[in-house]
Formats: C-alpha cells, sequence, structure tokens
C-alpha cells in the first residue's frame, strides 16, 4: 500500500469469478499489525483483512451523499463499488469529498451567473 500510495486493497478469493473476499486497509494494519506487535512478513493479509461478510459496499448508481453518509456513519475511509457479484471499483473519503466540492463550485459559478445576469 505505502509502495502504491494507496490506503486499501482489496482481497478476492482464488478462482475464476474473482469474488471479494474482503477489505485490508491501513488502519487494519496499523491496529491487527503494529498494535499487536506482529510481525507484517508472517502475518498473512487474510488475518488481518476486513472479512466479506463485514464489508460494506456500495453500488455504481448509489449516489455520492449516501456513500458520504455510510463513511461518516460507519467510520470507514473506503467502500468497494459492487455490481452483482463484480467489483467495480473503490471510492475514498477524497474522491467523495473532491465530487462534493465540485458540485458546491459549480452551484456558485451559477449563483454568481444569476446575480451578475449572466443566466
Amino acid at each position: 500500500m505505502t509502495q502504491h500510495n494507496v490506503g486499501a486493497l482489496v482481497v478476492v478469493k482464488p478462482g475464476e469469478d474473482k469474488s471479494i473476499a474482503g477489505i485490508v486497509t491501513e488502519r487494519d494494519y496499523l491496529r491487527k499489525i503494529i498494535v499487536q506487535g506482529r510481525s507484517s512478513k508472517s502475518t498473512k493479509v487474510g488475518d488481518i483483512m476486513t472479512e466479506e461478510n463485514k464489508l460494506i459496499t456500495v453500488k455504481p448508481e448509489t449516489r455520492v451523499l449516501k456513500a458520504m453518509q455510510l463513511m461518516t456513519d460507519k467510520r470507514i475511509r473506503h467502500i468497494p463499488v459492487i455490481s452483482g457479484t463484480e467489483m467495480m471499483g473503490m471510492v475514498s473519503i477524497g474522491d467523495v469529498v473532491r465530487a462534493v466540492v465540485s458540485e458546491h463550485k459549480e452551484e456558485l459559478n451559477r449563483l454568481n451567473a444569476y446575480i451578475q445576469g449572466g443566466y
């Protein structure tokens, strides 16, 4: 994760369908390796990941505001995007914040144009 500057990795099950087994995050690493004094060389990813049955996911059609609410309520920073059994991608809290800020900038620009008579 450090090498590629990412905060989470999806763990896939072996086999052709590559369905999700879980997710491992920086927080998992910190809490389950560093704090517990375990060795990252000998600990398996499966031992520290958040398993599939506890995983919070969204669908591609989920609204950004809903994803942000889930992330805030569940205190998580990454959510896999799932369509059926296939993973489509991952949304981070940074992605959500950028989308919300962009939306607000667009609204401010529209309001400014309206006020200045340029609508």
